[in-house]
């Protein structure tokens, strides 16, 4: 059975997602065996896991993050209890996800839920040497203590498993000095913690702190003395290190910079933002997000990410202009390309009879692309190995390596975009596959096609075509760059945490060991 490390927060947002990563990136380099659980996720950004009955189902993007820091393949099991919202303002657009697959939200709240989660947790338990577990949100929200799932209940489960055992449960408490207001946050929180889960809080982990740590001293020892816990470390704002997030859903407007302008609609229902992380790091181009119709510009590509509701989003286009803007863009010769509800968006009919995706109806697309997409109880979830076509502005046998998750299933008379179907007329294609413009080869060659269409260099002047190898090349084995960035990430976490953080103290010096 394993020892684990809980990681709770003064409140959402406070940086616990990126946190956990780091942990299970610097236990992994210690070479403790680590696994990451998060009990209850909310989020929209999903990816694939093996189910316990080993077929496919979905995770939180956060819990896949810190697997991959781990070294570890996801499974569902890392994070049970998956709820994915659904447009706002529309009831009953909720989608529950228990081992990964949907079922009927009555099962929140008939002990199938906890159930998975408990199972789930002493499945990881007897696989692992250790548990990093995220809280969600706060631990003592009053109001939502009798339906919680993912803080207190789960941490006295784990408290007593690893007890049993003769193994220990640590609590971290991670405080965000950004926003001011530390002292009150992690006081408050640690009186409102009961004692037999306060017991087992080691440490206080102060994120974000950003100018010269001179300026927080006495800080620690002021707040130590007062917690009656030791301040472990302050951790400094580290924007530069990107870890795939619990939600994207609050990305600034802008990222990146350059003549190169792609523009992306900020949907409602947006999913699977991750999709553009990669896109964002390429010189000499930035990334726009627009929800108003006269902020779309004149973009050299226009971007209709991942959406959970099409049939809500679909009606936010029209109410807001931004349709007529789309089909008016295309028109033009702008390249446009939808990526899996984005994809459904494009096409010329969504028919939801039963709201498989939240909002029920039969209604129009865009209508550039000739597809039907149809919605079914049956969920798409698996990952894809494929090639490009030709099809569209990328050349063909462009190695792509990513996954589908997605209810609706489309029908098209387009030629394929990939190997494994999507669509392509003109200058406008769609595809199911999340991690498109992962690869190297896909990415370079779709910037080199928009700065040839400017009349510009194929690389920005002075400026690397991307951050890949040179070897992500058509019929090459594929390179995966976006893995190894994240994995430069990782390093860089280790390297942080093992500056900053009182680790022995934290994972014990001599309690862990490979195995």
């Amino acid at each position: 059975m394993a020892d684990c490390i809980i990681v709770f927060g003064t409140a959402s947002n406070v940086g616990k997602s990126w946190v956990c990563t780091a942990l299970c990136a610097t236990a992994r380099a210690r070479g403790i065996d680590v696994a990451p659980f998060k009990a209850r996720n909310l989020s929209n950004n999903a990816a694939p896991g093996r189910t316990p009955s080993g077929g496919w189902g979905e995770l939180g993007r956060a819990q896949a993050a810190q697997a991959e820091a781990a070294g570890l393949a996801p499974t569902t099991d890392m994070n049970p209890v998956l709820l994915k919202p659904g447009a706002p303002g529309r009831p009953g657009g909720t989608q529950l996800l228990i081992d990964g697959v949907p079922q009927p939200l009555a099962a929140a709240g008939d002990g199938r839920a906890w159930a998975a989660i408990t199972a789930a947790h002493d499945r990881l338990a007897d696989r692992h040497r250790l548990l990093v577990i995220e809280g969600a949100g706060s631990p003592v929200e009053l109001n939502l203590l009798e339906r919680d799932l993912a803080n207190l209940p789960l941490a006295r489960h784990a408290i007593a498993a690893a007890a049993a055992r003769g193994h220990r449960a640590q609590v971290l408490l991670v405080a965000d000095i950004a926003e001011g207001g530390v002292f009150a946050a992690v006081l408050g929180t640690l009186a409102l913690l009961p004692d037999d889960v306060k017991s087992h809080v080691c440490g206080i982990l102060i994120n974000r702190f950003q100018g010269d740590p001179a300026f927080f001293a006495p800080g620690p020892a002021l707040l130590a003395a007062r917690a009656g816990v030791p301040v472990l470390g302050v951790l400094p704002r580290r924007d530069d290190i990107h870890v795939d997030a619990e939600d994207l859903v609050d990305a600034a407007d802008q990222a990146g910079s350059g003549p190169l302008v792609v523009a992306v609609l900020r949907l409602p229902t947006v999913a699977s933002f991750d999709d553009l992380a990669a896109l964002a790091r390429v010189p000499g181009l930035a990334l726009r997000f627009v929800d108003r119709a006269e902020a779309v510009g004149w973009p050299d590509l226009l971007l209709i990410p991942g959406a959970r509701d099409p049939m809500a989003d679909m009606d936010w286009l029209d109410a807001r202009g931004l349709s007529a803007v789309v089909r008016a863009l295309a028109a033009a010769g702008v390249p446009v390309l939808g990526i899996c509800g984005g994809y459904q968006l494009l096409g010329t009919r969504i028919r939801d009879a039963a709201g498989q995706a939240g909002s029920a109806g039969d209604r129009p697309g865009l209508g550039l692309l000739p597809a039907t997409t149809a919605f079914a109880p049956d969920k798409t979830v698996t990952p894809v190995a494929t090639h490009t076509t030709g099809a569209w502005l990328l050349p063909p046998g462009l190695p792509v390596r990513g996954y589908e998750i997605h209810h609706g299933q489309t029908t098209t008379t387009a030629p394929p975009l990939l190997g494994t179907g999507g669509a392509a007329v003109g200058t406008v294609a769609g595809s199911y596959v999340h991690g498109l413009l992962d690869g190297a080869a896909v990415r370079q060659a779709l910037v080199a096609a928009l700065r040839a269409r400017r009349g510009l260099p194929t690389a920005a002047p002075g400026a690397p075509a991307d951050d890949a190898p040179a070897d992500d090349a058509p019929g090459a084995p594929v390179a995966d760059d976006a893995a190894r960035h994240r994995a430069a990430g990782h390093a860089a976490l280790v390297a942080l945490l093992s500056a900053q953080v009182d680790l022995d103290r934290l994972f014990g010096a001599d309690r862990h060991g490979p195995g």
